[in-house]
């Protein structure tokens, strides 16, 4: 089954929020998400005002997404749904975010929980420079090359 890393599109905002909530590792439900500002409308406004999220899609299902913040130069999210995490997808919608992202800033970052398999994940695609930022949290940058 191929797949397809294309912009999403604001009528994937439903599935990019299942995905979001179907993740084994950290894990927050549609409350916890709105308790942070993270709603459906906030996220459309972030898409409406500027390139900044990639949808992984097979069978015109949406399996994973990442997004950005431009003007904060970070990797906001990346999530893929488990079933589907170990087929390089995850891989590539971060390639999609780091491109979009060099595109106006020459070094990025992201925040993720130190002993995570995402931290082990952004490690073997090049980010470093790790810093904590809280008890089991750290920041980690990566530079244009």
């Amino acid at each position: 089954m191929p797949a397809d890393i294309r912009a999403a599109l604001l009528s994937d905002i439903p599935a990019i929020f299942r995905v979001r909530t179907s993740v084994r590792e950290n894990h927050l439900s549609i409350e916890q998400l709105s308790q942070m500002g993270i709603t459906e409308e906030a996220v459309a406004e972030m898409m409406t005002a500027s390139p900044c999220a990639w949808a992984a899609v097979v069978d015109d299902e949406v399996v994973g997404f990442s997004m950005i913040d431009i003007d904060d130069a970070s990797l906001f999210a990346a999530f893929m749904l488990p079933a589907f995490e170990g087929r390089g997808l995850g891989k590539k919608l971060v390639a999609a975010a780091e491109a979009e992202l060099f595109r106006h800033h020459a070094e990025i970052w992201l925040e993720t929980g130190r002993h995570t398999r995402a931290a082990d994940f952004y490690r073997s695609l090049g980010w470093g420079d790790e810093q904590d930022i809280g008890k089991v949290d750290i920041r980690m940058t990566k530079r244009r090359s």
